[in-house]
């Protein structure tokens, strides 16, 4: 059972930090911690963890909103929205080519971008099949809370 001292300094770190979702794995139990927007309170979602969990936990990630956007009006175009505030990234590094670009199929769990909030660099999933038809923001923009980042169709 995780600690309830732990479990509340990880709530506090969230709301400071404008968090959206915190997902901790180890051997024996698995915590998630979700608020739909910044201003909303946690919801803690604990349990045990699967037999075959990875060693390492993965980098935060919150998922885009289901709602349609105005960027997304299409009939059949879905956009990926920043879960957070922060920088927007392309690539993992300069050097590096972009996660995805126009014309890329992608899955629930494609990485298509960085957000980077707090010096913490928060991979961003599709969470939604398609192919990418549009990216709506530029490399090292930044990007607000709900804000439309890649349009899928």
């Amino acid at each position: 059972m995780i600690d309830i001292r732990k479990l509340k300094e990880l709530v506090r770190l969230m709301v400071e930090n404008e968090l959206t979702e915190i997902d901790l794995h180890d051997q024996q139990e698995t915590v998630t911690i979700k608020r739909g927007n910044p201003h909303s309170e946690p919801q803690v979602i604990y349990g045990a963890a699967p037999a075959a969990m990875p060693a390492s936990a993965p980098a935060p990630a919150a998922p885009a909103s289901a709602a349609p956007s105005e960027a997304a009006s299409e009939t059949h175009a879905k956009a990926i929205e920043s879960p957070m505030v922060g920088t927007f990234y392309t690539k993992p590094d300069p050097e590096s080519k972009s996660f995805v670009s126009v014309g890329d199929s992608v899955g629930p769990d494609t990485v298509v971008c960085l957000v980077e909030a707090m010096k913490v660099f928060n991979e961003i999933k599709a969470e939604k099949s398609g192919v990418v038809e549009r990216i709506l923001v530029n490399d090292g923009d930044a990007v607000e809370f709900g804000q439309p980042l890649i349009v899928l169709k």
